[in-house]
């Protein structure tokens, strides 16, 4: 095992302490959440989340969740990463707008354009230019507390998000005490594995799994259900904390295509490592295509497998969730890169400023 006394010393923002917190982070979203009282009232199953990066997982993680939860399935979530919003959205539908940073240009322009189809509209950000608007436009603004990385506030992106659901009748009575009964197991589990994950003086699993794909590309797969949310929060944490490249797809689709791929380039195919990200609840027949992915590639490339242990959904979805967010810090670490800034993102930014 590497010293990672020693490497700690690569993150100069400290986001070891941000991750060793995040329980914390979803008591404090919690908090908020359930202060939320509407300013309006609606009455529709029609969600539109605006919303990019870190931001959007949280309507992605919403999406995944409702649609598996009794009392929240009858409910349609699409999450948009777009300037424009399609014309579907009329007087009938509910926006959540959603920028940590209240500057995402993106969802800015989105927001613009949603506010002459509807005034049931919410926004959930620190403040920035999406804030003034939504005081300016008279829609209801959540605040949430500023200071982080987008990426680093997924407690604050989704939970207020769900309690927004909740608070707003949203969700039937059965969904909300699901859901009630899935948090407090919830914040009982991530507690657990704040104190696993954070003692790097021993081997833990997230450490085990960085220093398996350490030199490689992880190739991440998840059943399309239930954890499709899950599978995208791990590679975009890979990419942005790590640096490094990490691509992913859903059972079954890739069954029908990607179960190819693993030939060529055969030096890019030793390089790979494969992660299933799976669930008690998969469909079975799910789960005997992921057996059979693992027969079939076994003699090819290295596989782990992943899997949450909580009776409810939302706590496997998080204990899993939060194991991706500390294998890819460790990585980090690993590959002697800062996690917290993003260099390219920024000059990327700068360069999209002056066109």
């Amino acid at each position: 095992m590497k010293n990672y006394n020693e490497l700690l010393k690569i993150d100069s923002e400290n986001m070891f302490e941000v991750l060793k917190n995040f329980p914390q982070q979803i008591k404090d979203a919690i908090d908020i959440g359930k202060k939320i009282k509407p300013d309006f009232k609606i009455n529709t199953n029609k969600i539109i989340i605006l919303g990019m990066g870190g931001s959007a997982i949280g309507g992605d993680l919403l999406k995944s969740y409702s649609e598996y939860t009794n009392g929240a399935d009858h409910l349609s979530i699409n999450v948009y990463r777009k300037y424009d919003i399609p014309e579907t959205i009329d007087e009938n539908t509910f926006v959540i707008a959603s920028s940590y940073s209240g500057g995402t240009e993106e969802t800015i322009n989105a927001f613009k354009q949603a506010i002459m189809k509807t005034k049931n509209i919410v926004i959930i950000t620190t403040g920035g230019e999406l804030g003034k608007l939504g005081i300016d436009n008279n829609i209801q603004v959540i605040n949430i507390p500023s200071g982080l990385m987008p990426r680093c506030a997924l407690g604050y992106s989704f939970f207020v998000m769900l309690y927004v659901m909740m608070n707003f009748g949203l969700f039937k009575t059965e969904a909300i005490k699901i859901t009630d009964n899935a948090i407090e197991e919830l914040i009982n589990v991530i507690e657990d594995k704040s104190a696993e994950f954070s003692n790097y003086e021993k081997l833990n699993s997230a450490i085990a799994i960085a220093e398996k794909i350490e030199g490689k590309i992880p190739i991440i797969y998840s059943s399309i259900e239930r954890f499709d949310a899950v599978n995208l929060r791990w590679r975009c944490q890979i990419q942005e904390n790590s640096k490094n490249l990490a691509f992913g797809n859903y059972l079954p689709e890739m069954n029908h295509n990607e179960i190819n791929a693993f030939s060529y380039p055969s030096d890019l195919v030793r390089k790979s490592s494969v992660l299933f990200l799976r669930d008690n609840e998969d469909n079975p027949r799910v789960k005997i295509r992921f057996n059979a992915l693992k027969e079939l590639l076994k003699n090819k490339i290295d596989i782990m497998e992943i899997e949450g242990n909580g009776k409810h959904l939302l706590t496997r979805m998080f204990e899993v969730i939060y194991l991706g967010d500390w294998v890819s810090y460790y990585l980090s670490l690993i590959n002697s890169v800062d996690p917290t800034p993003i260099p390219l993102i920024s000059k990327l930014k700068t360069l999209l400023s002056q066109k």
